[in-house]
């Protein structure tokens, strides 16, 4: 199983998906509050905010906070002020680490990075180190049971999709980033549901990791996931399904 953006089917049961719901609304808030004030307020001109409004909706983001997100965006409203940045490193095995954050203390979020790996047998790397390993995709998954493969296909491409994939219970559907709106809008107009439509990082190679090195690599994700200035996690691990089924009888 790679360890891009479906690293989190792994994340198991829905009680600690729905925990966690909070925590996805305050990032949703950062990535809409950030895209409005790089980009301005008006969804139809600005991409970034469109998605971002998008993933919100299919979170059940109420609209009060949609709307307040993007007036603190444009100044309307006082707010904390959000710097991007990314953070790269190693974590068990020597799988690669890289994170997309948000935040209001840069030194406070990066000692407390550091922490994290380090506690794992990782740790922090210079800029550069294992940014080059991720290249930056459009993604968007489908169920299987809403349309047919081959007409999925038929429209994905034509609309400038790279690829898509059949795996378990979706369809993955993978875009250069220029092509990314275009190809989520054609499947918006043809009334095509998705369950996720996000721009991500897709590692160019992987590292297999045994039984001990990828429990420990999926218990740092999930501290990383977790932290409230880290939007993105990614890491290039490969866990085959048998071990894969070793770490979960063991959870």
């Amino acid at each position: 199983m790679s360890g891009h953006s479906k690293w989190a089917s792994i994340k198991h049961k829905k009680g600690a998906a729905d925990a966690k719901r909070g925590k996805i609304f305050t990032k949703l808030i950062k990535e809409i509050t950030v895209a409005t004030r790089i980009g301005g307020g008006d969804p139809d001109g600005n991409p970034r905010l469109r998605t971002a409004i998008l993933i919100a909706k299919g979170k059940n983001m109420p609209v009060d906070n949609i709307t307040r997100a993007i007036k603190k965006g444009t100044g309307e409203l006082e707010g904390v002020q959000y710097e991007e940045t990314t953070y790269e490193g190693y974590g068990p095995g020597g799988a690669a680490i890289f994170l997309e954050a948000m935040t209001d203390n840069k030194n406070r979020t990066v000692s407390e990075i550091r922490a994290a790996l380090g506690k794992a047998g990782g740790n922090l790397g210079e800029n550069g180190c294992v940014g080059w390993m991720f290249e930056q995709k459009g993604f968007i998954t489908v169920k299987t049971d809403a349309k047919s493969e081959d007409d999925l296909m038929e429209l994905a491409i034509d609309a400038g999709a790279d690829d898509l994939q059949t795996v378990d219970e979706h369809y993955e559907i993978t875009t250069a980033v220029e092509n990314f709106e275009t190809v989520r809008k054609a499947l918006e107009e043809a009334d095509v549901p998705m369950d996720t439509a996000e721009l991500t990082r897709i590692p160019q190679n992987t590292v297999s990791l045994d039984e001990k090195k990828g429990k420990a690599l999926l218990k740092l994700m999930d501290i990383l996931d977790d932290h409230d200035d880290i939007q993105k996690a990614y890491s290039n691990f490969d866990i085959p399904d048998d071990v894969m089924a070793a770490i979960i009888e063991s959870s």
